[in-house]
């Protein structure tokens, strides 16, 4: 039996843009190492949750990993709060939150807030929101609730909240206006208003009194929390230095329970692990019951080479390894892309410049994203991410890049997300 190497890189697709000559871009990037993977191999397309979703990651892994989220996800924010070591039991109400900006954060003004950076300029340091959360976790005080509020990366984090009166629902709306729920799945938003927006029961939730409390508390911590921000001298120091103040927190994506899927190993009889630099992402990986590498964060030339190396050993202890790499998708949400580009670039040197000359003879090589991030729309869109496989038993195609549009004539078609991960089991049983 082969074994199986599957890199997603986050936010990888795009679309052509002016200012690289009308080119994505990945076509625009300078991939030797990708390229000669993409000649040797076979490419496709693939709508990772489906055609006309722009989906979150969370939803869009679960997809390509060969789970419906339609059928086994539960909502982003417990998943997160499972990848970042916290305890959630069903009947808690848990979030993906953002600290953010806005232009003024008086509790009497709620709730036409005016957000000026949903992710305070991208520059908050981990311990300056560490800081700030513990701050919120210590002032902020909810009527027959309990709560906690744990950053993660960045300007990232979750939060998690108990009722004294018993299980909450996630049946609510965002206060995040980027994201729009459909049923348990979250999906991003084109076009938006930029202002914080009151949480409410989901339609048909009116009358449930544990969707009604859970809106009003989430609007609670919002309020209170943000009257905490807008005070501390972390934030103090920030706009001392020109930087903007991180003294909002936006939720979005609520679940209520951790999703309960037939392990990886029940479903495909066979043995993966996983490295991954995002908490949501180890949620997945460790709800489907993969074992987890532990790795440093970061990315950057030498941390990708370091990556490769890692993946060489750790294979060896698996049937698969499942690698999530985030680097393209965060200038693309900046709309900055010669940095997307550049990023491309670095993984395909040092990653895959690392990787191919030690990789063993046995495994089958895939690489795909979780979504298309836009750099012109500064947002995730729903056009189909390109997919290569290569490796033992794998005939070529007649496509010698990777890129989207050479993958669009490559002779795996256009598949479905969920559908890539039987594709790759049935090529390692070759």
């Amino acid at each position: 039996m082969n074994k199986v190497l599957y890199v997603v890189l986050d936010g990888l697709g795009d679309e052509p843009l002016a200012e690289l000559d009308g080119r994505t871009p990945l076509e625009a990037a300078r991939t030797p190492n990708l390229d000669r993977l993409a000649e040797g191999g076979r490419t496709g397309l693939v709508y990772t949750v489906g055609k006309g979703i722009a989906p979150e990651s969370d939803i869009a892994v679960f997809a390509v990993l060969g789970y419906d989220p339609r059928t086994y996800h539960s909502g982003r924010g417990p998943l997160e709060a499972l990848g970042s070591g916290m305890d959630v039991a069903d009947g808690d109400l848990a979030y993906r939150v953002n600290f953010a900006t806005v232009e003024a954060a008086e509790p009497s003004d709620w709730p036409h807030w005016r957000i000026v950076d949903r992710r305070v300029g991208r520059d908050l340091a981990s311990d300056e929101a560490r800081a700030l959360a513990a701050e919120v976790n210590a002032a902020v005080k909810l009527p027959g609730a309990s709560f906690e509020l744990r950053s993660t990366v960045e300007h990232r984090g979750v939060l998690v909240m108990r009722w004294e009166g018993g299980p909450l629902s996630a049946e609510v709306t965002n206060t995040d206006p980027a994201y729009a729920r459909e049923g348990a799945l979250g999906v991003a938003k084109e076009t938006f208003e930029q202002a914080v927006q009151e949480c409410r029961p989901l339609p048909g939730n009116e009358r449930d009194e544990r969707a009604r409390t859970a809106a009003d508390l989430t609007n609670e911590f919002v309020k209170q929390a943000a009257g905490v921000l807008e005070a501390s001298e972390v934030n103090a120091r920030r706009r001392a230095a020109g930087k903007l103040a991180g003294n909002m927190i936006l939720s979005r994506d609520g679940g209520d329970h951790l999703p309960r899927p037939p392990s990886f190993k029940e479903r495909y009889g066979a043995s993966w692990g996983c490295f991954v630099e995002m908490p949501v992402e180890r949620g997945i990986a460790l709800t489907l019951g993969m074992g987890e590498v532990p790795v440093a964060g970061g990315g950057g030339a030498e941390q990708y080479a370091a990556w490769a190396r890692t993946a060489i050993e750790a294979i060896e202890g698996y049937d698969g390894l499942y690698i999530h790499i985030k680097g393209p998708d965060v200038p693309a949400h900046d709309g900055r892309a010669r940095d997307k580009l550049e990023i491309i670039e670095a993984i395909d040197r040092a990653f895959f410049g690392e990787l191919l000359p030690i990789l063993r003879s046995d495994v089958v090589l895939a690489v795909t994203a979780d979504h298309s991030t836009s750099c012109a729309r500064k947002a995730h869109t729903d056009d189909p991410v390109p997919l290569l496989v290569w490796g033992r038993g794998i005939s070529a195609d007649a496509v010698a890049t990777f890129g989207e549009r050479a993958a669009a004539r490559g002779s795996l078609g256009t598949l479905q997300g969920v559908e890539v991960m039987p594709l790759l089991m049935e090529a390692a049983r070759r």
